[in-house]
C-alpha cells in the first residue's frame, strides 16, 4: 500500500484580509483568476480566500511529508499553479498547473472550512 501523507493549515481571517487590503501585497499573485471569481460571489470573499490559501499551504505540507528525508523537488513554488477548484455542488479539489503538474503528486482529498475568525484546510496526498 502507498504512503498518504496529510497537511493541514489554519488562516487567521481577520489577519489575511488586513493583508489582502494592503498595497504591494504578496496575495495578489498567489490566487488564479478562477479562484478570484469564485470567491467574488461569496458571502465573504476573504474568508473564501483565506480558506483557499490554507489549502496550497496545506497541500505543500503533505507534499514534503511525502519527501520526508529527501531534497525538494522544485525551488520556488509558483502558488497559483496549486489551484482550489469546485464543482456545480461547491465540493472542492486541487488540480495542479505548470511545473508540478509532472514532478508534484495528486491531492488524494481536500476539506475546507472557515467559522468565526479561521479558515482551515486539510489536504491528503
Amino acid at each position: 500500500m502507498e504512503a498518504r501523507h496529510i497537511g493541514v493549515d489554519v488562516v487567521d481571517i481577520e489577519r489575511f484580509r488586513e493583508q489582502l487590503g494592503s498595497a504591494g501585497t504578496t496575495f495578489s499573485s498567489v490566487f488564479t483568476d478562477r479562484e478570484l471569481r469564485d470567491c467574488a460571489a461569496k458571502a465573504d470573499r476573504a474568508a473564501s480566500l483565506a480558506a483557499r490559501w490554507a489549502a496550497k499551504e496545506a497541500y505543500i505540507k503533505a507534499w514534503s511529508q511525502s519527501l520526508f528525508g529527501a531534497p525538494p523537488v522544485v525551488g520556488a513554488v509558483d502558488f497559483r499553479d496549486i489551484e482550489v477548484i469546485s464543482d456545480a455542488f461547491g465540493r472542492v479539489a486541487l488540480a495542479l498547473h505548470g511545473e508540478l503538474e509532472s514532478v508534484a503528486p495528486p491531492a488524494a482529498s481536500l476539506s475546507l472550512s472557515h467559522d468565526g475568525n479561521c479558515a482551515v484546510a486539510v489536504c491528503l496526498v
